[in-house]
């Protein structure tokens, strides 16, 4: 069975139609997911919205493209109350993403600072961002010892040597629907050379369907796509590729508990 390592299932694309959404899962050998907060607005919906699924589980963390605003941006006090919560297994997402966001940032690097704190002190790995900011990722991970959190460089979409220096600091790198897009061969490429203890599959759902689903809303279903890809690159077979990734995020989010559904 296969864990989709990140979606985003209290979204409205899917959280209104969740039963389903986890049916259509199954049926695809997706076990478990992981449910990634973006903002703390809706992260008590979030909460609710999940609870009664023991095969979902949750992180907490606001995401670097969330509005600065003073007056809601948390504490570290706030975000290690928050993450304290048996049901949160990780932290994020967070990181720095220069794409969507412009003009002086010092506060989202302040942020992603704040969540790599946090991770450290609660003990539950980061789920990190980065998109046009890599060398300013990189370094902030380094500066502030987030390998003592460890954690996931999720949708990774960057070069080889962003990938090598994650790697290097105790990171794992997952891979979204994106890798099975037609001019995605450069990261493909970085999908081969992850080690397999280190390799995560995700959907990123409600977004970036992979192929056959191109332009459709994306759910954890389709994570199964991702993954025989990536398999088939690999030269193993899904069955194997799914165990050992599956063994990889539980590994990771060691606060997740593997019952079987």
């Amino acid at each position: 069975m296969l864990v989709d390592s990140h979606c985003h299932v209290d979204f409205p694309e899917l959280g209104d139609s969740l039963f389903d959404v986890l049916g259509r899962a199954k049926a695809a050998g997706v076990s478990h997911l992981l449910c990634v907060c973006v903002n703390l607005e809706d992260y008590p919906n979030m909460l609710l919205l999940t609870e009664p699924y023991s095969n979902i589980f949750v992180t907490v963390g606001i995401h670097p493209n969330t509005a600065f605003d003073p007056a809601q941006e948390p504490e570290l006090g706030d975000l290690i109350r928050l993450a304290s919560d048996p049901r949160v297994v990780g932290i994020g997402e967070t990181g720095l993403d220069y794409f969507r966001s412009s003009g002086d940032l010092g506060w989202q690097r302040h942020r992603f600072v704040q969540h790599i704190a946090a991770a450290k002190h609660v003990g539950k790995p980061l789920v990190i961002h980065t998109r046009d900011a890599r060398e300013d990722t990189i370094d902030l991970m380094r500066s502030e010892h987030a390998t003592d959190a460890g954690g996931v460089m999720h949708c990774f979409s960057e070069d080889w040597a962003t990938a090598k220096a994650a790697l290097d600091l105790g990171f794992y790198i997952s891979f979204s629907g994106i890798v099975t897009f037609k001019n995605a061969e450069t990261l493909r490429e970085i999908a081969l050379r992850v080690p397999d203890d280190r390799i995560l599959v995700e959907t990123d759902a409600p977004y970036l369907a992979p192929e056959p689903h191109r332009g459709k809303t994306n759910e954890p279903a389709f994570v199964s796509c991702t993954a025989e890809r990536i398999a088939g690159l690999r030269g193993i077979s899904i069955e194997t590729f799914a165990e050992l990734t599956s063994d990889n995020f539980f590994q990771l989010f060691k606060q997740a508990p593997r019952y079987p559904v």
